[in-house]
């Protein structure tokens, strides 16, 4: 009963947050517009209806077996997406036409070219990010310079995605252009950091299926993100491991590889035990026993922020997602409040970092600025 009763709160807070930013575009843009009273109408008519749309895509979950889901997901992550560039561009024409004032800058047509452009620029960039968004994500070639890499090492391939959210907008299609991309890279390993998923193991077991056919000559690793969590972490590991992959749960594995030894570990989510309090991220666990001599020591984490914790374990590198790279504006400007990382390869102490800007996306099918990934990741030793 508490509980439902801080969702509906929770909710309604939300749903209010929504229109009044709906409103603030209305009474700057549309009020600008020029438009005669009918059109007027019909434009604030298309706010109240993205108003509504937005939360309603978000809560496809809920009736997830209805024919009609999938397509209303489609349209109210689309439509977040498109609301999402109309505030970013209100402000800023806000801001600008602030500077005009304060510039005593005075044109007949400033008002009206500036507020057609909003809807205009926001259209556009929502068609580019939604172009960007459904591509298949291009590989990304890394080197990442160990100090004492053993010969036989050198070159060590590892084959990354990461934040494939399959779920509303993301099939099995979608997933399995992904795995054919992979198999082409030769990879020695490969490596899923979270968020694989967005439902149900009911809802998406035959649109994960492609993941049984990832080829590496020491096999596919995961571990699991936060929206694992949301979606009944137990049961998307049992499914996981169902299909051949390697679930890491704050432990790691010792591959042989040409007479050398590698340690691929792999942690919970940062945020594991908000959920479980038996699956709370540890680093240190996960090294726990590995030999202090193996060649390279590796360590799989959905969120950059592990880095701290990986680095006084003794990690070479951590293998990461989580961010998205910021996905577009404005959630970009977010993601650094959180992470100590936003995209590609960092050092912290003696610990690299690398953190994938994800394979897929969340949310609406858009992507600026941002390019999904499929990274090959390539060990050599320091200075070669």
């Amino acid at each position: 009963m508490v509980r439902s009763i801080r969702i509906t709160i929770l909710l309604l807070c939300v749903l209010s947050v929504l229109a009044l930013l709906h409103a603030y575009i209305g009474m700057h843009v549309v009020a600008d517009l020029g438009l005669p009273h009918g059109a007027s109408m019909l434009a604030w008519g298309g706010l109240i209806m993205s108003c509504l749309l937005i939360p309603a895509g978000m809560l496809t979950r809920l009736f997830e077996d209805h024919p009609l889901a999938d397509a209303l997901a489609w349209l109210g992550m689309s439509t977040m997406g498109l609301f999402s560039s109309l505030l970013v561009l209100t402000f800023i024409r806000d801001m600008a036409l602030l500077v005009a004032d304060w510039l005593d800058y005075h044109s007949v047509g400033l008002l009206t070219d500036t507020a057609i452009a909003v809807p205009l620029l926001a259209v556009l960039a929502t068609l580019l990010g939604m172009l960007n968004a459904r591509r298949l994500a291009q590989v990304v070639d890394v080197e990442v310079p160990l100090k004492g890499l053993p010969a036989a090492l050198e070159g060590f391939k590892i084959a990354q995605i990461s934040d494939i959210h399959v779920g509303p907008t993301i099939k099995r299609d979608y997933l399995m252009r992904i795995v054919e991309r992979v198999n082409t890279l030769g990879a020695d390993m490969v490596a899923i950091t979270g968020d694989l998923v967005d439902g149900s193991v009911a809802e998406l077991t035959e649109h994960t299926a492609p993941l049984a056919l990832l080829r590496a000559r020491h096999g596919t690793f995961f571990v699991t993100g936060n929206h694992e969590y949301y979606a009944n972490a137990p049961a998307w590991i049992e499914e996981i491991r169902r299909l051949g992959l390697r679930v890491l749960i704050n432990e790691h594995v010792l591959l042989d590889h040409d007479g050398q030894k590698v340690v691929v570990a792999g942690v919970t989510d940062y945020t594991a035990h908000q959920f479980d309090s038996s699956h709370r991220s540890d680093p240190h666990a996960a090294m726990a026993g590995a030999p202090a001599d193996a060649g390279a020591k590796l360590l799989l984490a959905h969120q950059p922020r592990s880095a701290t914790a990986a680095a006084a374990a003794g990690f070479d590198l951590q293998l990461s997602g989580h961010t998205h790279g910021g996905q577009f504006l404005p959630w970009n400007l977010f993601v650094p409040l959180q992470q100590p990382f936003i995209a590609g390869l960092h050092r912290l102490q003696n610990l690299w970092v690398y953190v994938s800007r994800g394979t897929g996306y969340w949310g609406p099918p858009k992507r600026l600025g941002a390019p999904s990934e499929i990274t090959c990741l390539r060990l050599v030793s320091a200075g070669s």
